[in-house]
């Protein structure tokens, strides 16, 4: 085979007509020719047809189709041909244009140069900080109709807690983070739209106390139709039920106009309040959701670009956009479950004398279980789980899936036990009646490091014990008066003039345990574990009860014995004249998304 390549190129080297110009091409012989140039017009035709066929049998993988049986076209008869140094220079060349090609059209992409934020809250003001910060080259702002909000992050105060954030946005507010509340102009300018407003679990009509609401949501699309132009990426930060994505699409195109194009992704956060900034600088992962479309798939290189300026590229994730937002409900749910897991756990412990925290390490050591969210405790709170979780059991519902519906609604209903069970060993271990008798509570956040109260075990914990006429003096390091105030002031969880009569905000631990006849802990604090508690039992009424719902005082039970103190916590038994639980003082369950009901007064 070699051979005869190498007899058709010297034959083609020998004939005039190897050129390429017109007139040579004029110079071949015809049909009609003398018969050496005759053979020499077919050789050359010859040539040019192996030449040919030898390019197509050496074309790129990727560029070949299958045949009828399925399984890709493949030389193998030619491979001699390939082998030969001509053709296989001609080859390589033809092949090296194509990755070329394709490389220079991938490098044909969007560049996100100004990002925009609606919703200026614990999401969208930590996440844009942390992207302003690693991404100097991008301009980012962050409105709110709250212009008090604003005014805040604006400030040296910054409306929420958190480690590290303040460092954040001083280092780049006003060079390349802005907030503000000009949110139309901001949508104009934008190249990219991050949609993070509160998805809060609807109070009334249909899905009430399970669907997510997205009115705010609905009017965030809206308003970016209305003030768009040309291309722009808008992209879901908010925790969202699967297809709000078909949602929003549906208002752009139904509000649509000439030359807008607007591209709709998820991108769902999984910070932790407490370790935000830990959590954006280094995350797990970063989940992105898309169209499989061209269009779709440009839209999401883009965003992935942004992130691509400080994580590394095998931790950023891309799905389809319900994958991406069915992941963030699902997360959300399996770390609500383990926490409900072990919680049912500590009541089983206490009822047996075993202790949680060893069962719990001893199950957490293997790898298929992993010691993560294996703390017991007086039950999760926070933004995310509850609502999440809730709306996953309404989604369940709808989709006639009644049977998932109840397995995830069970980790709620174990989370409302636990609280009940926590309130009820308190009011019995103060000889079965709480009326007038102060009560000192501890951390009212629904975690340490954060000021979030949004669904606070110690709203329900102060609830519970308000309904039995308690006097309830709380302190915590970062929630506001007011914001305590507001919270329990919520239809929902007290009368009228409830809150004035019961309760009152302590400046610090030692003023709140003043005369108390209990000391309540739902808080994990660190501060806590460094009180002076010889201090706070002599100014206690006796005998004096510590309840620890976060099990921060654990290493301190032996020493706060030795003081005169009674030891109540989650999943052990400690003090040993404990007395029982009485199983007929049973709280009733109540939620914040209940509609008032007016009780009889205590």
């Amino acid at each position: 085979m070699h051979s005869l390549i190498d007899f058709f190129f010297n034959k083609l080297r020998q004939s005039q007509s190897y050129c390429t110009d017109t007139e040579c091409l004029q110079e071949l012989p015809g049909p009609n020719s003398s018969s050496d140039n005759g053979i020499s017009f077919a050789m050359i035709m010859m040539a040019w047809v192996v030449i040919a066929l030898v390019l197509f049998l050496l074309r790129p993988s990727n560029l070949r189709g299958s045949n009828t049986a399925g399984k890709p076209t493949s030389p193998h008869n030619w491979k001699c041909l390939a082998e030969h140094p001509r053709c296989s220079a001609l080859a390589r060349s033809t092949a090296a244009a194509v990755p070329q090609d394709r490389a220079r059209s991938q490098a044909v992409m969007f560049e996100i140069k100004k990002i925009c934020c609606i919703g200026a809250g614990y999401v969208g003001g930590p996440t844009c900080s942390v992207i302003a910060q690693m991404c100097p080259n991008i301009k980012v702002t962050v409105v709110d109709v709250n212009e008090a909000r604003i005014n805040a992050w604006n400030s040296d105060t910054l409306p929420i807690y958190e480690p590290g954030l303040k460092e954040v946005v001083e280092s780049c507010r006003g060079r390349n983070l802005f907030f503000s509340t000009s949110i139309d102009d901001a949508i104009r300018e934008a190249d990219l739209v991050f949609i993070s407003v509160n998805t809060p679990t609807k109070t009334y009509g249909m899905g009430k106390g399970r669907a997510a609401d997205l009115k705010y949501i609905e009017a965030c699309a809206r308003r970016i139709v209305q003030n768009s132009n040309g291309y722009k990426i808008v992209t879901e930060k908010s925790t969202v039920p699967v297809r709000a994505a078909e949602s929003i699409r549906r208002i752009f195109d139904a509000n649509t106009k000439p030359n807008l194009d607007l591209q709709v992704l998820s991108n769902p956060e999984f910070l932790a309040e407490g370790t935000a900034i830990k959590d954006l600088k280094n995350p797990d992962r970063v989940l992105i959701g898309g169209d499989d479309s061209p269009e779709g798939q440009k839209a999401v290189r883009a965003l992935c670009a942004v992130y691509e300026h400080w994580v590394p590229k095998e931790k950023i994730l891309t799905t389809n956009t319900w994958s991406s937002e069915l992941s963030k409900l699902a997360a959300n749910a399996f770390l609500a479950q383990r926490i409900s897991s072990i919680n049912s756990i500590s009541a089983l412990c206490e009822a047996t004398g075993a202790d949680v925290e060893e069962v719990a390490r001893a199950i957490g050591t293997d790898q298929r279980i992993g010691n993560k969210f294996l703390k017991a405790s007086v039950g999760f709170g926070g933004s995310c789980f509850q609502k999440d979780v809730l709306n996953l059991v309404y989604l369940c519902e709808a989709l006639n899936l009644p049977e998932v519906a109840r397995y995830w609604q069970q980790v709620i209903d174990m989370n409302d036990y636990q609280r009940r069970r926590f309130a009820s060993r308190i009011i019995d271990s103060l000889f079965n009646t709480v009326t007038d008798k102060k009560i000192a509570i501890l951390g009212f956040a629904f975690k340490k490091d954060t000021g979030d109260t949004r669904e606070s075990s110690s709203i329900y914990i102060s609830k519970y014990l308000m309904d039995e006429g308690a006097k309830l003096h709380i302190y915590d390091p970062k929630v506001p008066k007011e914001q305590i105030i507001l919270d329990l002031s919520h239809p929902g969880v007290s009368e009228d003039n409830q809150v004035s009569r019961l309760v009152t905000i302590s400046k610090d631990p030692y003023e709140a345990c003043d005369g108390a006849h209990a000391l309540v802990i739902c808080t994990e604090w660190d501060m806590f574990k460094e009180l002076d508690y010889e201090r706070i039992h002599k100014k206690m009424l006796k005998p004096a009860f510590i309840f620890d719902g976060r099990r921060v005082l654990d290493d301190l039970h032996n020493e706060l014995q030795v003081i005169g103190f009674q030891i109540e916590t989650i999943g052990k038994k400690v003090s040993a004249k404990r007395i029982p639980f009485a199983s007929s003082c049973e709280i009733p369950k109540f939620s914040l998304q209940d509609p008032p009901v007016k009780k009889p007064r205590v």
